[in-house]
């Protein structure tokens, strides 16, 4: 079942990431980092367990607006799953309770970016109500 991450979750959360970016550095302090994104509030890091294990998580970024009669917007980012957790349904779940989340902050519309050739996890996203052909996601990085 998805949930908010808690704080005794850092580890876990921390293996799902080093499973999606295994060159990222090492935190010098995670569990300060860990502890600003728990206690802020457009911020909810949604995990789902397995075998007493987190197993996927996703992150619910919600943006305030002026636009769109002043509905704030959301951000979906990091959507990982274990490889071992794989093709059950976790990371589906997790999606669709950050959606919940999303919808009941009045958000109006959730985005989400892929990379372009991620054609399963396209259709994973497109199962939960995303569409590739609404708007187009551009990104800028240093």
């Amino acid at each position: 079942m998805a949930r908010l991450a808690r704080a005794a979750d850092l580890d876990g959360v921390l293996a799902l990431y080093r499973e999606l970016r295994p060159r990222d550095p090492p935190l010098r302090d995670a569990k300060a980092a860990f502890a600003r994104i728990l206690d802020d509030a457009s911020l909810s890091l949604v995990v789902c367990e397995r075998d007493r294990s987190l197993a996927a998580t996703c992150l619910l970024a919600v943006v305030q607006n002026l636009a769109s009669g002043g509905r704030p917007f959301g951000v979906i980012e990091h959507v990982v799953t274990l490889p071992a957790f794989r093709r059950q349904g976790l990371a589906r779940e997790a999606l669709q309770h950050a959606l919940e989340l999303a919808w009941a902050k009045g958000c109006y519309k959730v985005m989400l970016l892929s990379g372009a050739g991620r054609e399963a996890a396209h259709r994973l996203y497109e199962s939960v109500g995303f569409r590739g052909d609404v708007e187009r996601g551009f990104v800028a990085k240093p």
